[in-house]
């Protein structure tokens, strides 16, 4: 469960060891007695740098046999208290027999934001009759632009630019030009025209058929073409995948909408479930066999296969964050075989330089 001197390497690059690691859920760093527990508290930190995401602890407890001091990570709370008092402190160590604490955190607030904004522009629409199927492609046609501009997809502010730039303030010919945009996006930029607007032409080819199907022209007014460029004014980089789900959910019911709380499971709840349920486990056979040749591309070829149902699924959060989480889980994997490979291509060098 845990190990006891783990070495790891710190911010400044040096080796350090843990007292005491429980990957995903402890770190423990004793001092004499009198020490100074902040100065311990900050060395227990700087081993977080050399701890894998997955396995970052919850908790960091620090000592001097007089003092225990318990940091909840999560929760940003610290409780101290004299060793003689342990017995009256025990509920805050539920978690080393695995209960879980229930907490109930506000949403992120720029989450919130992004959804109130879409709503908005999706109730301005439906209201002059767009609606249906058009209206659900166009708004996610939309969120893509938002979440590209923000994620490296596009240049930083590209899409906020073009709506500022190549469109009129009361909005007229907005509609228009997103049409024209949207079939750039869906041309490769070899069989554009030779002609084409320069900052229409420096967005790149989307592939995946986002684009391809040919919608109704909208309409835009200027409060519309403003709610747009608010939705583009918020760093969409920072707005969780759990939400996106919920977003069009609350998007397509505006009753919903004023309700998202009530069926948005956040994050950090989603990964309490999942990480028990599946996740801890695939990471666990991951470590015993990520320095064999032979078992990595079968456990590979494992995670491809592997299917998921969410019986009482709604919005599709818990699938979003299981599919990113497995994601990042084969990442690895093509890390450690890509390793592989780079050590066998030097052997091989080195060998024939020997020669």
């Amino acid at each position: 469960m845990a190990t006891f001197e783990e070495r790891v390497m710190k911010l400044d690059e040096h080796d350090g060891y843990i007292d005491l690691f429980w990957k995903g859920t402890l770190v423990i760093e004793m001092k004499s007695r009198g020490k100074n527990l902040d100065k311990a508290f900050t060395q227990a930190k700087d081993y977080l740098y050399g701890i894998k995401q997955h396995e970052l602890p919850k908790y960091i407890l620090v000592s001097d046999f007089d003092i225990i001091r318990l940091h909840d990570l999560e929760e940003t709370k610290v409780i101290e208290f004299k060793l003689k008092d342990f017995v009256n402190n025990i509920q805050h160590f539920g978690f080393i027999a695995g209960y879980q604490k229930r907490t109930y955190k506000e949403q992120d607030p720029v989450n919130i934001k992004a959804a109130e904004l879409m709503g908005k522009l999706h109730d301005r629409l439906k209201e002059i009759g767009y609606e249906g199927h058009p209206l659900e492609i166009y708004l996610v046609r939309i969120l893509f632009l938002l979440f590209a501009e923000d994620t490296t997809i596009f240049e930083k502010q590209q899409f906020q630019e073009f709506v500022e730039q190549r469109t009129s303030e009361d909005g007229s010919d907005l509609a228009a030009k997103l049409q024209e945009l949207f079939q750039v996006l869906n041309t490769p930029i070899e069989k554009r025209f030779k002609n084409l607007d320069e900052q229409l032409n420096a967005f790149p080819y989307v592939n995946g058929k986002l684009f391809e199907e040919m919608l109704p022209s909208a309409s835009f007014d200027s409060k519309m073409r403003q709610s747009l460029l608010e939705c583009c004014y918020l760093d969409w980089s920072k707005i969780s995948p759990a939400i996106f789900g919920s977003m069009f959910q609350s998007v397509m019911n505006p009753t919903e909408r004023r309700n998202l709380g009530a069926h948005y499971t956040s994050e950090k709840n989603i990964l309490k479930l999942i990480k028990p349920l599946f996740l801890d486990e695939l990471w666990q056979e991951f470590d015993t066999i990520k320095t064999n040749k032979n078992k990595l591309p079968e456990f590979h070829k494992k995670l491809s296969q592997l299917k998921f149902l969410d019986p009482a699924c709604g919005c599709g959060n818990f699938l979003v964050i299981t599919y990113r989480e497995l994601r990042l889980l084969e990442i690895e994997v093509l890390r450690a075989l890509n390793k592989k490979r780079n050590g066998c291509v030097r052997r091989a060098r080195n060998y024939f330089a020997g020669r």
